[in-house]
């Protein structure tokens, strides 16, 4: 006999439901089953070919009712102020709190989660350029982001360096423009981006929020040296062509290429002229490359693309200046197409041999010039052809040869601590190829070096998208909730304690194409380009499609975002390398450089607001700016590297060097290092 035939079993039923299981109630449905589409049997094929089949209760557990706001179940985050806080709470402290909600992770200390089991989903969502002196009462958002007098960056942050606790919002002591903050959040906290001041270096706040921290194997402690790459627990190799890896426009800007006239949008083409003596190769359109399906032999990870790995070797010609020495160039089957020494137009003054491989002797009898590689190339390198390489930016500016079609191994394989820093040739071949190379004093191997790419490219394109991202120094956040995640009584799960193992599911909603880096772990990795659609991104993870094309109904468990216009108006996008500016405003919204601060702050609140209304009840949402101003720690880093590059060739002198880099330098280093690490976050419970 079923409880719905017996009121009083169904009454004891709910008695020992709520003992069990922290109050839960039972579903209070009408009836005990549920309905869903399921194949007919071919001799029963109806006009549509499905037919509707009856689930007994008995088999599927229902879903358990949401607590009201009211009710004492109801999850929170909350602090107390008698907690003792050592420190600043950190980015890893925001990541762990979304590991220990839905996976298994350790308890926080920092804030008290009452009702884990009932938490439904999380959104988590990052807004570079959130400054915490932004949310003082009498700012004046016209003049604040003059130039600051003397370098003092003091008024960016206001809690100071012993001040832990977070800040209370209340709402008659914010500007008008972020009053809605009070509403959503109880708290404004400090929040530390991990980092070295001493080293002059701060990690990526998006690669840390992303990359779990895991504890090496017993077989791995202990060892030293650059250990082979694994493949996860319950890895699943995706074949997948290589045109997916292509880069893309924002890629090309972040990593400070010259773009290839196809590379733009039709409309700002008109104005682009390339640099003097860079030529292109004869594309019109980005799609001019695509290749019709029928013409694409089945199961081809080249889609019917002409691919050639490319490596460049350069000698020093003036200060802070290269030349093209020698070109490789390599097809996929592995055979050399052009091997060319190259004699650069200027005296060299520097052949760096153990660098480049190249002498004095090999360059004696050459003729061969940058023109007629350039010639070479331009007939070579057709509408199909798509070069691959390592750092590829520099041997193009080497060669002044511009092309649309590029896949660059350093970005497929991004460093664990995020960019700027990118791992070596070398390095990534020992990790995923087993393969030493550049071994030797007689330095590299062009053609050497143009195969590794070759064969690094041809293993991602074999094992899938996910591959070698941030790996090497932890678990990909999305592959980790998928793989640990946890289902209570109250939410579904099937255990009477603890929690049923299930794989959460997760959404990145980026500008871009997410599928590039830790985005491509995600189940449903959704790209934009504005922060309008990055909440109708969201707003789709949360829910589902409307037909379930591709996210099911009822949305994904765990959605990660980020805005980007703040960050973009505020000068901290594409600034960290000198001569990115122009090539910023090609990324944006035609009319986002006519924003002011206030405006730009002002749809921001509304869009972040927007989205808590939207949230479904049971939801903790997250806010964090991911760290403070970047913009002088980048400034100095790159003259930094520039000075180290200077002072490290063989025969420099002191007198000579175009950048000076002293103890002023450093410490002025240091302190922007400081500044940039001092980012504020937002917690909430909807």
């Amino acid at each position: 006999m079923s409880s719905d035939e017996n009121p009083q079993l169904a009454t004891e039923l709910i008695k020992m439901e709520d003992a069990l299981d922290l109050g839960a109630t039972l579903n209070d449905a009408d009836d005990s089953t549920d309905t869903s589409l399921k194949r007919a049997k071919p001799h029963d094929e109806d006009e549509q070919g499905w037919e509707t089949v009856e689930r007994s209760s008995k088999k599927t557990k229902k879903a358990k009712k949401v607590p009201s706001k009211e009710s004492a179940n109801y999850p929170s985050i909350t602090f107390n102020y008698n907690a003792k806080l050592q420190s600043k709470i950190t980015l890893d402290h925001l990541r762990n709190l979304i590991l220990y909600i839905f996976a298994e992770g350790v308890s926080p200390q920092w804030v008290s989660i009452c009702h884990r089991p009932q938490f439904r989903k999380i959104v988590a969502i990052m807004v570079p350029g959130l400054e915490e002196a932004m949310f003082k009462q009498d700012v004046d958002f016209a003049t604040y982001n003059d130039p600051p007098v003397d370098g003092d960056m003091t008024p960016r942050v206001l809690t100071s360096p012993d001040d832990y606790y977070p800040r209370l919002l209340k709402k008659d002591e914010l500007p008008e423009i972020l009053k809605d903050f009070a509403d959503m959040f109880p708290h404004l906290w400090p929040v530390r981006t991990p980092g070295n001041e001493r080293f002059g270096q701060m990690r990526s706040p998006l690669g840390t929020m992303l990359t779990a921290t895991s504890e090496k194997s017993k077989e791995e402690k202990g060892k030293r040296g650059v250990q082979p790459a694994k493949e996860p627990k319950g890895w699943k190799d995706e074949r997948t062509r290589i045109t997916e890896f292509l880069a893309m426009l924002e890629d090309l800007q972040q990593n400070n290429y010259i773009l290839h006239p196809a590379n733009l949008p039709a409309d700002r083409r008109k104005n682009y002229v390339l640099p003097p003596g860079w030529v292109q190769t004869n594309v019109e359109n980005f799609e001019d490359g695509d290749v019709p399906e029928a013409e694409i032999e089945q199961g081809s990870i080249t889609a019917g693309r002409e691919v050639l790995a490319m490596d460049c070797e350069m000698c020093v010609v003036g200060p802070d200046e290269f030349a093209l020495t020698r070109i490789s160039l390599v097809s996929w089957d592995g055979n050399v197409v052009l091997d060319e020494l190259v004699k650069p137009d200027k005296p060299i003054i520097d052949y760096v041999t153990r660098f480049s491989g190249i002498t004095e002797q090999m360059l004696a009898p050459v003729q061969t010039t940058l023109s007629h590689i350039q010639a070479q190339l331009l007939q070579i390198l057709h509408p199909r052809t798509i070069l691959l390489g390592h750092s590829l930016d520099s041997d193009l500016k080497a060669l002044r040869l511009t092309h649309p079609f590029i896949v660059d191994t350093a970005i497929l394989f991004p460093h664990n601590r995020g960019p700027p820093l990118k791992n070596s040739l070398k390095f990534l071949a020992q990790r995923f190829l087993k393969r030493d190379i550049q071994k030797g004093a007689a330095g590299h191997d062009s053609v050497e070096d143009a195969k590794a790419c070759l064969d690094l490219v041809k293993q991602k394109c074999e094992k899938g998208k996910s591959w070698g991202n941030h790996e090497s120094q932890g678990e990909n956040l999305f592959r980790r909730l998928h793989r640990a995640g946890k289902a209570y009584r109250a939410n579904g799960g099937s255990e009477a304690t603890g929690g049923a193992n299930v794989g959460k599911t997760s959404a990145m909603v980026d500008w871009g194409n997410p599928f590039k880096g830790a985005g491509a772990a995600s189940n449903f990795p959704i790209g934009c380009k504005s922060d309008d659609e990055v909440v109708q991104g969201i707003e789709r993870a949360l829910f589902g499609d409307p037909q379930a094309e591709q996210i099911p109904a009822g949305g994904v468990d765990f959605v990660f975002a980020r805005f980007r216009e703040l960050e973009a108006l505020q000068g901290w996008w594409n600034r960290n390398r000198p001569g990115n500016d122009s090539g910023l405003d090609m990324l944006l919204p035609p009319d986002l450089s006519a924003l002011s601060l206030e405006t730009c702050l002002r749809n921001l609140t509304q869009r972040i607001k927007h989205i808590y209304d939207s949230l479904p009840p049971c939801t903790a949402f997250i806010v964090f700016s991911g760290s403070g101003n970047p913009r002088e720690m980048s400034r100095l880093q790159a003259m930094q590297a520039q000075y180290k590059q200077e002072y490290n060739r063989q025969g420099s002198n002191w007198d000579d060097l175009t950048v000076k880099w002293t103890d002023t330098e450093d410490q002025a280093l240091r302190k922007a290092v400081g500044f940039a690490r001092n980012g504020i976050g937002f917690i909430g419970v909807k």
